[in-house]
């Protein structure tokens, strides 16, 4: 009996020497429970967040990085055309058309804005005025990207023939920074 109590005090002993550690009872890297305390890193950009989500074709969930972005950044040209960009991948054309019009208020040299105004016009059959924004986006960015030139070109030949359709008549959104993603047009 006497070697237990011995045992029981020397697993007392271990325990409370273990806990004076630097360690301490903390839990261990392979815990399933959140680490606590204050991470060194920082969150990463809700613009980049957003335009990354887009590209997986997520749309709601971009307007949502977008919409953090703004409480982040301020409604700046930036998250204004993103959230307008957004907007008509997800369909909603009237709130688009306020948020890049809002950041052409802001910055009205901003091509990929113009260009996807011009989109937005194309998705309601508004042709002619289409081209002028896709002219302006065009002269804006120096005749530099090919998506607003074939915008361009497909906004031509729909004002001059409202019935064309050529087989690859896909308007493409411009996201800030370069790159373009399509909208594919519903026969």
């Amino acid at each position: 009996m006497r070697s237990a109590k011995t045992l029981a005090l020397m697993g007392l002993t271990l325990t409370t020497l273990a806990a004076c550690d630097t360690g301490g009872f903390g839990a261990s890297k392979d815990s399933p429970y959140a680490p606590t305390g204050t991470s060194k890193n920082e969150a990463v950009d809700g613009l980049e967040v957003g335009d990354r989500l887009m590209a997986a074709g997520q749309y709601e969930l971009a307007l949502d990085a977008y919409t953090r972005a703004a409480v982040e950044q301020g409604l700046t040209a930036d998250v204004l055309t993103s959230v307008g960009w957004a907007n008509i991948a997800l369909g909603r054309l009237g709130q688009a058309e306020k948020h890049l019009q809002a950041s052409l208020e802001l910055d009205e040299n901003r091509a990929d804005t113009w260009n996807n105004l011009g989109v937005l016009l194309m998705e309601r059959n508004e042709f002619s005025q289409a081209v002028q924004y896709f002219q302006k986006a065009y002269a804006l960015d120096n005749g530099e990207s090919d998506s607003i030139r074939d915008n361009l070109r497909l906004a031509l030949a729909k004002m001059e023939n409202p019935s064309y359709d050529d087989e690859q008549s896909e308007y493409k959104l411009v996201r800030r920074g370069g790159g373009d993603y399509l909208i594919r047009t519903t026969p």
